[in-house]
């Protein structure tokens, strides 16, 4: 398989597998709370906030613990889930929704800040126009965020890529099933000679994280330009 072994390739195709569905799916709620908690003033806001952000306190360990709780099996979400045939314990989706939970206060903040940066007068000459308050986020607001959108986005992505805790608790360390990037470089420093391995999976991890960087950079200044130019 070339530079890596067919272990190690599987271990980068399921951490951007799950990577991608964990900002996929978290996307369109993300840009909702975020704007909620942007715009809107309603009683529990601070709860609210606090339960975004909780993933960022918590040890990834006790995430990982109540998502099995949860979605395990015998848990209430899992067991009605189940007879649907939608599993998430020690499946990847299980890994996608561990990833997804973790990324989604750093996505949250990203898109928060650039909803606040917009000028509420903007918003407010499009209502007094006529327009409705989800047309004017869709025409007015969600163009001038777009930068933070992408930003949280990619963001989120990088982190989702490395998720640890919260993944092996949830959905353990599966070899070709549940094995993300850094399960993989765990499992390899457990074993005698593992070293090399680790070290190849280490610098994939080095060189995703930056392109995500610098994709997010040039995304961002790209959509910024975009905005100021209409």
């Amino acid at each position: 398989m070339g530079w890596l072994s067919e272990q190690e390739w599987a271990a980068v195709a399921l951490s951007l597998k799950v990577a991608f569905w964990a900002v996929a799916l978290s996307l369109p709620l993300g840009i909702w709370v975020a704007h909620l908690l942007a715009r809107r003033d309603f009683p529990g806001k601070q709860i609210v906030n606090g339960l975004v952000h909780l993933p960022l306190i918590l040890p990834p360990v006790v995430t990982g613990y109540l998502l099995l709780l949860s979605f395990g099996t015998k848990g209430p979400i899992g067991a009605l889930l189940e007879p649907l045939g939608i599993v998430f314990a020690f499946r990847w989706t299980g890994a996608a929704l561990a990833a997804a939970i973790m990324a989604f206060p750093l996505m949250v903040r990203a898109i928060r800040l650039s909803i606040e940066a917009v000028d509420p007068k903007l918003e407010q000459a499009a209502a007094t126009l006529g327009a409705s308050r989800g047309w004017v986020f869709l025409t007015v607001t969600l163009p001038l965020t777009l930068p933070g959108i992408i930003a949280g986005a990619i963001l989120a992505f990088a982190k989702a890529m490395g998720e640890f805790g919260a993944t092996i608790t949830f959905v353990s360390n599966i070899p070709g099933q549940t094995q993300t990037l850094p399960s993989a470089i765990y499992a390899f420093l457990q074993v005698p000679g593992g070293e090399a391995s680790a070290m190849r999976l280490v610098i994939v991890s080095i060189v995703i994280a930056f392109a995500a960087l610098i994709a997010s950079e040039a995304l961002a200044r790209r959509a910024s330009r975009r905005v100021g130019g209409a």
